[in-house]
């Protein structure tokens, strides 16, 4: 035998000892057969040792002695062979995983990961994402079953938050006026009712912090306008109640949650009230965010949600008209407010709907009252649609023939992702208790957990939460089924409606068949932007019109490099919001900041409103030189005013939430590159 080493899997050289592999496959008979295999053993033993006399090198890959051993134990007995190759495939995987889990936690140590925009790069950040590295893999391995786990792996669903899987649920709105009615504890101290405005909006930036280290998610306040107008009576002063949003606006762009890893993912609804007290409140913020931070820098957070409705803000003459046109000039600026349409079909039965900034919506409820306030999304999975386009087109035939495969397809994946939904909401209920979100169930911020005691699963309170089931890229499925999507083409329209209708239906049904709150979510995808496009590139290659850009379209949105008209854009996507009731958004682009041009901006949301959209915003560029203060489109990294570089910072909005540019991951920067703003009124 000229065998004198062997090639470890690191690339390492050990001497040849040929008695190891009698030893391994020793003890696959003995698990195997547990005794009388020693003649078994010899006739296998010799079989390798003759293929390794027949080797003519003087070093082996340990992974061809293990194949050798494979074919020698099923040429003996297939029993034992199939045993060690079972047994070796799976020491195999543990090592991948490994490995993998190694390499993904050294990433840390280089720079965080941007899957999440607004996560930081400090020392605590990094410990989050290590142990977020750590959880998902052991979650994806261990916990979620196989056939869940591997169409993740593949690509065809997107198993969002796999790192809190087992730990927590989404988000919340919070309750906010009755704990300012009881009190609250955070775990050291009771916090009594407040009395004063700027006590209130203290407590109410507490509730935000604590609540969000109980869950993954954002955090939303419903009607903080009735909340806060309380507190402004005629006895409080302009100045005080400006002093205090400026106070709120300033501490939600500061303060730190989540082991100081993130600023807090924080919303406010408001436009309701009419109150003098809310009105006063409602102005207030609405000057003190359009001030910005204090170099004038523009406000990350909070994320301000503007109802509109007819009667109350939406016209000349309604009570809440001239806030309407303030918020309207400061989101000319600022980007922010995003705006909530009460009168569309999909929010028209409720007396109020809040949403997060991201989209979340949740109202229905099969448990209890219909109302966002106390409850959440509890998760979601997102469904990989351009996936299910590519697969029915590949076979040819009639364009009838390829949207039936496409149906026949989605049903099934719809299926698995129900499936999936109902298995994690089983092993929340399992592995949750009270004591595992002591503030939100504790303190029973959560719909439901009234009577809850620490010991007990928090199924009781989650059953009114919202279980969610998204999808991504419905522009490129259409274009992959029939050539065109829906902005360019009417038939393309009422495919994809008809699409969109078969997945929010499959959600009411499961919704009828459980009795949970099953919805249909059109999905963010911040960290998902260009997972689902890179991989299917990879299987199909490139694609024109589906896969040959580095993202898949958001959600049932009009592609972002489509060329139309805004009007247009609104017509199209309002028509699916009402199937989408988990939660949804649409944008339009401008290329600068409207500010001289509020005249286009109401007539821009106005059309909203009449094309049926349940929320939406309007995106600019916003550069900011920390130099000088100077705000403005910059197109290159020297400030025009004072001529210093390396000062810009470029902030733009990311699945509903702002971010500096240079935080987002490559798909969404790809996506953000993309924008068009060449629209016509």
């Amino acid at each position: 035998m000229n065998i004198k080493h062997i090639i470890k899997r690191d690339g390492t050289y050990q001497e040849f000892n040929v008695q190891k592999i009698t030893n391994a496959m020793a003890k696959a008979f003995a698990e195997v057969k547990k005794e009388g295999f020693e003649a078994d053993l010899e006739k296998a033993s010799e079989l390798v040792k003759n293929h390794l006399n027949e080797f003519e090198g003087n070093s082996i890959d340990i992974e061809k002695v293990q194949d050798l051993a494979v074919d020698a134990l099923l040429d003996v007995d297939r029993k034992v062979g199939l045993a060690y190759a079972t047994y070796r495939e799976a020491h195999n995987k543990d090592r991948e995983f490994k490995k993998n889990f190694m390499d993904a936690v050294g990433s840390v140590y280089v720079a965080t990961d941007r899957s999440n925009a607004n996560v930081l790069n400090g020392p605590m950040a990094k410990m989050l994402q290590a142990g977020g590295v750590a959880t998902k893999a052991f979650n994806l391995e261990h916990v979620i079953p196989a056939e869940f786990a591997n169409e993740h792996k593949d690509g065809g669903i997107h198993i969002h938050d796999m790192d809190f899987y087992g730990f927590t649920i989404n988000c919340s709105q919070i309750p906010v006026e009755k704990l300012f009615e009881t009190g609250f504890n955070t775990g050291h101290g009771f916090t009594r009712p407040p009395k004063r405005i700027g006590t209130a909006v203290a407590l109410a930036c507490i509730l935000i912090q604590a609540s969000q280290n109980d869950f993954y998610g954002g955090q939303s306040i419903p009607h903080i306008d009735r909340i806060m107008g309380r507190f402004c009576g005629k006895n409080v002063s302009d100045e005080e109640i400006h002093q205090a949003a400026q106070a709120l606006v300033y501490n939600l762009n500061t303060m730190h949650s989540r082991a100081g890893s993130q600023i807090p993912f924080s919303s406010l609804n408001f436009g309701l009230e009419t109150s003098e007290g809310a009105r006063r409140w409602t102005r207030a913020l609405l000057e003190e965010y359009e001030k910005g931070l204090g170099h004038g820098e523009n406000p990350i957070f909070p994320n301000l949600l503007f109802q509109v409705k007819a009667g109350v803000s939406r016209y000349p003459g309604d009570p809440n008209y001239d806030l309407f046109k303030l918020a309207m000039r400061v989101t000319a600026m600022r980007m922010n407010p995003t705006y909530i349409f009460m009168d569309s079909e999909v929010n028209r039965p409720y007396d109020s709907v809040e949403y997060m900034g991201c989209r979340t919506r949740v109202i229905g409820n099969v448990n209890g009252p219909e109302t966002s306030v106390g409850r959440g999304n509890l998760f979601f999975v997102t469904m990989n649609l351009p996936r299910l386009g590519i697969l029915a087109s590949k076979e040819g035939g009639s364009k009838e023939e390829r949207i039936s495969r496409f149906f026949n397809l989605l049903d099934k994946e719809i299926d698995l992702c129900e499936r999936h939904l109902m298995d994690r909401y089983r092993y929340v209920c399992e592995h949750i208790r009270v004591k595992d979100m002591p503030f939100v169930m504790g303190e029973h911020l959560y719909m439901g957990s009234e009577n809850l005691r620490p010991e007990d699963s928090i199924e009781q309170a989650i059953r009114n939460g919202s279980i969610s089931m998204g999808f991504i890229g419905l522009a490129e499925t259409l274009v992959a089924l029939i050539g065109k999507h829906h902005g360019e083409s009417e038939e393309a329209e009422a495919l994809g409606l008809k699409i969109v209708a078969r997945m929010h239906d499959a959600m009411e049904e499961m919704t009828r068949k459980t009795h949970l709150n099953f919805s249909l979510f059109a999905t963010p995808a911040e960290g998902l932007a260009g997972r689902f496009t890179a991989i299917d590139r990879k299987k199909f290659g490139e694609i024109p019109g589906v896969t040959d850009r580095e993202y898949y379209t958001n959600s049932c949105h009009v592609p972002v490099y489509y060329k139309t008209s805004h009007f247009h854009k609104m017509e199209v996507e309002g028509k699916f919001h009402k199937y989408c009731t988990a939660g949804h958004i649409a944008y339009v682009e401008f290329d600068a900041p409207p500010a001289n041009n509020l005249r286009a901006v109401e007539a821009i949301l106005n059309h909203m409103a009449d094309s049926n959209v349940g929320y939406a915003g309007i995106n600019f560029p916003i550069d900011f030189c920390d130099n000088c203060g100077y705000q403005g489109v910059i197109p290159d990294d020297v400030c025009p005013v004072c001529g210093k570089s390396g000062h810009i910072h470029r902030i733009r909005r990311v699945t509903g939430y702002f971010s500096e540019i240079q935080n987002m991951n490559d798909g969404k920067l790809a996506e953000v590159h993309d924008r068009t703003s060449t629209h016509t009124f």
